[in-house]
């Protein structure tokens, strides 16, 4: 692709910090750190606005104390959409607080459909959007949402892959393809074998390695990768084997019940493939666990989550012989 691309960046950020740790930044009203709603509600009332200010707020402590130990963080959009513009004034205002602090930001939006629709999904959240020009017959282009990558479901097919393909290719960004997740119990969906005699997330994978064709980066990794769950590491050898040098987006870590053996199965000899996401577990850490503390210590309960992660994570790498450093 001639280009530093966002699997680049999450190689250079593994090489740099010496992680494979993301964080979900899945902000909850209710379990917002109660100090943090009662200032946004004296400053903006019992509205939305205060609301979307709380989430912003809680948003920059996390990111402010998690920095050190991660390489990434996936706001899940739901959570922010949830709460109306304010919510997705939110999302935005998050996304560039963690690219400013120079962390690779995915958006967890699960995006599937065909056409003109996909082509603004592609444009709005990865690539560049039709804008205001000198005058009323021109237009220039501008970026909107502008993370680095996205999750998306491609069960339409080419009809929606192909303007994501377009915008990975000529804007570096990156793509992962929901497929084997981590729920317990799986998908019936997802496990459902064709006349073949080969499930469909298998399927699935064999598709995201014609789709990944010529998405490398300058590191040699695609920038189409798959979503699949720490939850099921016999899967994960099985996709390793299908996409040798796709990037893994592993979710299920800690709280649903994948630990930090399960989540490195899908990880290359080189060290590289995947980053190991953890959101409750972490941006939570003050509610339960081995981290529970007062509310006005959120942050450090999340800092010590996420430090222990990351060696938690590290320490499964070496035993497998994985690490990148």
């Amino acid at each position: 692709m001639g280009k530093e691309t966002f699997t680049d960046r999450l190689m250079d950020a593994i090489d740099e910090k010496h992680s494979i740790l993301n964080v979900g930044l899945d902000p909850q009203f209710k379990r917002i750190p109660v100090q943090i709603r009662e200032k946004a509600r004296k400053a903006y009332g019992p509205t939305w606005q205060a609301i979307g200010h709380a989430y912003l707020r809680f948003n920059k402590e996390i990111i402010d104390t998690v920095e050190p130990y991660v390489i990434s963080v996936k706001p899940q959009m739901a959570f922010y959409e949830a709460y109306s513009h304010w919510g997705v004034w939110a999302f935005q205002k998050t996304v560039q607080y963690a690219k400013d602090k120079g962390l690779v930001v995915i958006e967890d939006a699960k995006r599937g459909d065909g056409g003109d629709t996909a082509q603004a999904y592609a444009d709005g959240h990865l690539g560049r959007v039709d804008f205001w020009g000198d005058d009323e017959e021109t237009f220039t282009k501008m970026p909107s949402y502008d993370v680095d990558c996205m999750t998306i479901k491609a069960w339409i097919g080419q009809s929606m892959l192909d303007p994501f393909i377009e915008v990975v290719k000529e804007q570096g960004k990156g793509v992962f393809v929901v497929d084997k997740t981590s729920f317990i119990p799986n998908s019936v969906i997802e496990q459902k074998k064709t006349e073949d005699g080969i499930t469909n997330w298998e399927n699935l994978a064999h598709l995201v390695r014609e789709w990944g064709k010529d998405t490398e980066g300058e590191r040699g990794y695609r920038n189409m990768g798959v979503v699949i769950g720490a939850t099921y590491p016999e899967e994960a050898e099985t996709m390793r084997k299908i996409l040798p040098n796709a990037w893994f987006l592993i979710p299920g870590y800690d709280t649903q019940g994948g630990g930090a053996d399960d989540a490195v199965v899908g990880f290359n000899k080189d060290g590289y493939g995947g980053v190991v996401n953890s959101s409750r577990g972490i941006i939570f850490a003050y509610i339960k666990g081995r981290f529970q503390c007062d509310p006005k210590d959120f942050v450090e309960a999340s800092r010590k989550a996420a430090e222990f992660a990351r060696d938690d994570l590290n320490a499964a790498l070496k035993q497998a012989g994985k690490r990148a450093w």
